[in-house]
């Protein structure tokens, strides 16, 4: 045994040289595994099998070591390692496996190794092995009445359990002499008389004449075998050929066991068994045998994979990388300033080509069987608004200038103004079908209003904005109160003063100070400086702010989850339900009236048909549209749940935490700490 700070270091060895090899060392890295046990898990994993089914430390490393070698061949034997069975057990149940041998109607969980690997020769040598395949029978008992089988002797004339191993030897020695061995097969005599009583008829025999010399001498070679040499004596022929990927890849596996003499010619012999025939490997065997590559898996034949043709693909002109995240700046916070908004894009440009999938070309396994490949397949037609076909069905063409987005498979170009001065009351209101990009910034008396985006490049101060879309304010809102967003989608800046925002996703900044938030989303601030201070948030999916309040207790108000405009969303998705409910009954109606009058025998124009079961469906749709919204809303809403309120600084005394209506006042300063109601109470957990 080694010392403990020896046996450390061979563990802590085992790890690193996992972390270089770029394993999970996390399967492994458990003072409950011995070093050798680590080194069977680590080698799996470089393999590139799943370790983790055998990483237990229960499990010897010999135990570990036979299940991984099976794994190679795709062999489980975990099922047998829940039975009872380990180690050498394994390892013949493992070999056996891998010739496909009808093993597990015959051994039972009592067997041990040594009987195992009896049935598993009497197997392979395809002999009926139900006379011996009782673990009654020891495994030497097994291997006389085995030997007898080979020698296709009536074997039911010894293999009483009564006999030891040796009596059954001097019976079956008999028999194969030719002599009549009733007159010593009886437990009465010990497997010395009996082989006084054999030789004795042997010599009778040879007196008579009927001697039969080549039987004797072939005999006592038998019965003198424990002076042959030591090499012949321990000699063994083992390995494994397991074919892979569906018959395309052939492995020979030789492993390292005292004695164990594998030759070319055996490879060879194994694979013409096995009728393999096509990409035979001569030198991966030729190398593998000469150069006695022991306990190794080599690729000794390979055929040639159908290759599936390749599938249809759009070939891009513009960008669909624009950095629409915006990148970390060092203090945590976030670089609003950076960000491309958007790709603009020219009437006429070339958006994209679709390139037509491709035919697959066939290839051969190592039985010499053709595999037919596939075809790639074909990608249906982008999806959009904004953009044409061409007259060769793959080139796609913008329709106007305008703003170029790609989402989810569909394309979005829409009209944008560009307004490359800053916006004032003097200005005028901006109303815009598509989206608006301000070069400079917005001032007092400023208003915009577009069915798209809305993105400023510098600041906002006294204005109102209205967009479909998101809002983008790069530098950041500052104002007296008198700011006003709305936005469909998200509303994003440096950083938001004094400003009311109304939004139907996140809102997103470094530091929000003394504004009114109202949105279905999430509020966040980012960087280790960012402050959410001062105002009321009303935030449906919760807040994740790095600090929350400041010293001064100035009061700062959090309504999350089930709030005021959670309740008046779902309002309006009842009211919505009940119009397009009204609608589709009108329709049905309708539909129904046709269906009545189709059966009496009147006439109704197909093109009243078509546009009534057209607009049926398209009310379906925006009904299970509207429900999946709804029910997308009560989801989050309860994922929200889990993690309401998230500061991951400080949060200080005078915030108030209000939680599906649950309030709670802080009642001092706190550190990196998650709100959350349990209990129906809202409570502090830590991060």
């Amino acid at each position: 045994m080694m010392e403990n700070a020896e046996y450390q270091k061979a563990q802590n060895q085992e790890i690193k040289l996992g972390k270089e090899e770029g394993l999970d060392i996390s399967v492994y890295a458990n003072p409950e595994f011995n070093w050798l046990q680590m080194e069977q898990i680590r080698m799996g994993l470089k393999d590139k099998v799943d370790a983790a089914v055998y990483a237990n430390p229960d499990y010897s490393y010999e135990t570990m070591r036979q299940v991984r070698l099976a794994l190679y061949s795709a062999t489980d034997l975990i099922p047998y390692v829940k039975r009872g069975f380990a180690d050498d057990d394994l390892e013949e149940i493992r070999l056996a496996l891998l010739n496909r041998l009808p093993l597990d109607q015959w051994i039972s969980d009592d067997m041990c190794a040594p009987q195992i690997r009896e049935i598993r020769i009497g197997l392979c040598e395809e002999l009926d092995i139900s006379p011996y395949s009782d673990s009654s029978y020891n495994w030497m008992q097994m291997q006389e009445i085995r030997l007898g089988l080979e020698k296709k002797l009536d074997v039911s004339v010894y293999k009483n359990r009564l006999f030891s191993h040796a009596q059954m030897r001097e019976i079956r020695l008999g028999m194969e002499a030719g002599l009549d061995v009733s007159s010593y097969c009886s437990l009465v005599y010990s497997a010395t008389d009996m082989k006084e009583k054999r030789l004795a008829v042997i010599n009778r025999k040879r007196g008579s004449g009927t001697f039969d010399k080549d039987k004797v001498i072939k005999e006592r070679k038998e019965e003198n075998s424990g002076k042959k040499s030591i090499f012949e004596a321990n000699r063994k022929n083992e390995f494994v050929i397991s074919i892979e990927e569906n018959g395309n890849k052939a492995y020979a596996y030789i492993p390292w066991v005292p004695g164990n003499v594998v030759t070319k010619e055996d490879i060879y012999q194994d694979l013409e068994r096995r009728e393999i025939i096509y990409g035979v490997k001569q030198e991966a065997i030729a190398d593998l045998i000469d150069k006695k590559r022991l306990n190794e898996k080599i690729l000794i034949a390979e055929g040639i994979p159908a290759q599936r043709g390749k599938d249809g693909w759009f070939e891009f002109f513009v960008r669909l990388d624009l950095p629409r995240i915006p990148a970390p700046l060092p203090d945590g916070s976030v670089d609003y300033v950076n960000i491309e908004a958007f790709e603009m894009v020219d009437e006429g440009e070339k958006i994209a080509v679709y390139h037509r999938a491709e035919k697959g070309i066939s290839g051969k396994n190592i039985y010499g069987e053709m595999i037919h490949a596939e075809n790639g397949t074909e990608k249906k037609p982008l999806r959009g608004v904004g953009f044409r076909i061409a007259e060769d069905g793959v080139t796609y063409l913008s329709k106007m200038n305008g703003k170029f987005e790609y989402t989810a498979g569909r394309i979005t170009i829409t009209n944008v103004l560009v307004v490359r001065e800053d916006v004032t009351a003097v200005t005028g209101k901006l109303e815009v079908d598509g989206s608006v990009y301000v070069v400079g910034s917005i001032y007092s008396g400023g208003y915009i209003k577009a069915s798209g985006d809305i993105i400023i490049e510098q600041n906002v101060e006294s204005a109102r904005l209205i967009a479909g879309g998101n809002i983008m304010i790069k530098q950041g809102s500052c104002s007296k109160n008198d700011c006003f967003i709305e936005a469909g989608g998200e509303v994003s800046g440096s950083f938001f003063e004094a400003v009311d925002i109304t939004a139907r996703g996140n809102v997103k900044a470094n530091y929000i100070m003394n504004s009114n938030i109202n949105t279905l989303g999430k509020v966040i601030v980012s960087g280790s400086k960012g402050v959410l201070l001062g105002g009321m948030i009303r935030a449906v999916r919760g807040v994740d702010t790095y600090n929350l309040g400041n010293r001064l207790h100035l009061k700062t108000i959090l309504d999350i989850g089930r709030n005021d405009l959670y309740d008046k969303e779902q309002i309006q998705y009842e009211k919505n339900r009940e119009r397009i409910l009204k609608e589709l009954n009108v329709l049905e109606s309708q539909r129904d009236k046709i269906v009545a009058l189709c059966a009496a025998g009147k006439e109704v124009p197909e093109e009243i048909q078509r546009k009534v079961y057209a607009a049926i469906e398209v009310e379906s749709l925006r009904l299970a549209e509207l429900d999946g919204e709804s029910s997308k809303l009560v989801n989050v809403t309860e994922q929200t749940m889990k993690e309401p309120v998230i500061v991951r600084g400080r949060a200080y005394e005078g915030s108030m935490i209000i939680i599906n209506t649950i309030k709670y006042m802080l009642p001092a300063e706190v550190k990196r700490v998650v709100f959350k109601l349990k209990n129906k109470k809202v409570v502090m957990q830590a991060m």
